[in-house]
C-alpha cells in the first residue's frame, strides 16, 4: 500500500532551500531524483494489458538506490539471485561498526572510510579464518541509525566454514554453534581499520589513533539462521534498505516533519521525533553515498569470481547430489500483472517526455491492443 506521507513531499515543499543550502552536487542531483520520481517530470509510459486491454499511465521512476520508492524489484531481483547460492551449511549474521569519534571523517571522505571498514572486516575474518583457509561473506553498507544519525556499520552474512587448501569443506571449530569470539574479534578489526586508515591520504592526528585505540570496537555476532531459507528472507530487509522509508513519515506540514523510530537505548521502544525540513533533508543527505561506491560486497567463496567456477561443485559435495550451472541472468524489465483481469501482463505501447502523452494516445493504443489480441 503506497504510503501516505513520503521523503518526496518534503522535497516538495522546501525545494528552493535545497538548492541553496551547503550540500554538495551530488548530494542536491539525488535528491532531485527522489523528488521528480515518478512524476511528469521524468516522463512516463503508456501500458496495455495483453488480455483484457485495460490501459494506464506511468510515470518513470528515478531508479536512485536512495529513494524509498524504488527497491522493491531490486531487492527481489537480488534475492532471488542468491537462493541459488546457498550452501547446506550454517550460517551468521555479523556486524562490525565504526565508533562515533569517526563520523566527521565519514562526512567529509565518505568513500575512504567506508571502503575501509568493508576491508578491515573482510581482513578480520581472514585472520580467524586461517592462512591456508577460503572464507566467504557478503557484505552490506548502512550508515544510518533509527533517528537518522550518522552510524556507520556494515551487516556481514557469512558461512560457518571455510573451504581448505585441498578444496574441502571445513566446519568452524565451534561446529556451527558460533563464528568466532566477538571480543577477540572486534580487537582484531580495531587493529586492521586503524593500520588501514594510517596508510591512507589523510592527514589524521596522532591524538585521534590514541582515542580510538582507547575506546572498545562493536562486533556483534548473531546466532546461526535456522535454515539457508531464512537466510534469504533475512536478507531482504537489509539489501536494499535506505535511511527512511516512506512508511515511518507520519506527518508533514509546513514546516516540520514527524517520523516515527525505535530507541535501541530503550529496548527498542517505538518512538516519535519532529524536525524541521531543513533538518531532515540534513540527516537524509548524510546518508547519500558517494558516486559508484559499491554498498553490497560479494568476498572469499561468495565472491562473483568463485561461484561462477566452483560454487556448484561444492554445493555438490556437500548434499552429495548433482547440481545444475548456476543459470544466466538476463538483465530486462519485470512486466506487471494487470491490475483489472489480474491474469494479463501490462505491455508498454508508448512513452513520453515532460510534455504528457500525446492526445492521440488513445486511439493508438485501441489500434495496439486490438492487434495483440489478434496475435
Amino acid at each position: 500500500m503506497r504510503a501516505k506521507n513520503e521523503v518526496a513531499h518534503v522535497l516538495h515543499r522546501s525545494w528552493d532551500k535545497v538548492e541553496n543550502s551547503s550540500l554538495s552536487s551530488w548530494q542536491i542531483r539525488t535528491l532531485r531524483a527522489i523528488k521528480d520520481c515518478r512524476t511528469l517530470a521524468l516522463g512516463g509510459h503508456v501500458d496495455a494489458c495483453d488480455s483484457c486491454g485495460h490501459i494506464q499511465i506511468s510515470y518513470n521512476s528515478c531508479r536512485n538506490r536512495h529513494c524509498p520508492k524504488c527497491q522493491g524489484h531490486k531487492r527481489q531481483q537480488w534475492i532471488e539471485a542468491r537462493e541459488t547460492e546457498l550452501l547446506p551449511v550454517p550460517y551468521f549474521h555479523v556486524v562490525f561498526t565504526l565508533p562515533s569519534e569517526l563520523n566527521s571523517l565519514a562526512i567529509h571522505k565518505p568513500k575512504i572510510i567506508y571502503d575501509a571498514l568493508f576491508r578491515a572486516a573482510w581482513e578480520t575474518i581472514g585472520a580467524f579464518a586461517g592462512k591456508n583457509n577460503k572464507a566467504g561473506m557478503i557484505s552490506i553498507l548502512h550508515t544510518w541509525g533509527q533517528n537518522l544519525s550518522l552510524h556507520p556499520h556494515i551487516h556481514c552474512i557469512i558461512p560457518g566454514g571455510t573451504i581448505d587448501q585441498n578444496g574441502k569443506w571445513k566446519l568452524s571449530k565451534s561446529n556451527g554453534k558460533f563464528l568466532y569470539p566477538v571480543k577477540a574479534m572486534s580487537k582484531v578489526y580495531r587493529a586492521k581499520y586503524v593500520a588501514i586508515l594510517r596508510a591512507t591520504e589523510l592527514e589524521i592526528e596522532q591524538s585521534t589513533f590514541d582515542t580510538l585505540f582507547k575506546k572498545e570496537w562493536v562486533v556483534y555476532a548473531k546466532r546461526p539462521f535456522g535454515s539457508p531459507k531464512s537466510v534469504v528472507e533475512y536478507l531482504g530487509r537489509y539489501t536494499h534498505k535506505i535511511a527512511i522509508s516512506n512508511h515511518r513519515i507520519l506527518s508533514i506540514d509546513d514546516h516540520t516533519v514527524t517520523i516515527s523510530y525505535k530507541d535501541y537505548r530503550a529496548e527498542g521502544q517505538k518512538k516519535t521525533m519532529t524536525l524541521s525540513h531543513e533538518e531532515f533533508i540534513r540527516r537524509f543527505a548524510l546518508h547519500i553515498l558517494p558516486k559508484r561506491l559499491v554498498r553490497i560486497r560479494h568476498y572469499g567463496i561468495l565472491s562473483s569470481t568463485w561461484k561462477r567456477s566452483k560454487l556448484t561443485t561444492l554445493q555438490s559435495k556437500l548434499t552429495g547430489l548433482v547440481l545444475p550451472s548456476l543459470p544466466v541472468v538476463i538483465k530486462g524489465s519485470y512486466h506487471v500483472a494487470c491490475p483489472c483481469c489480474k491474469t494479463g501482463q501490462m505491455i508498454t505501447l508508448l512513452t513520453f517526455g515532460r510534455r504528457g502523452p500525446p492526445s492521440e494516445f488513445y486511439k493508438a493504443a485501441n489500434e495496439k491492443v486490438s492487434s495483440l489480441n489478434a496475435i
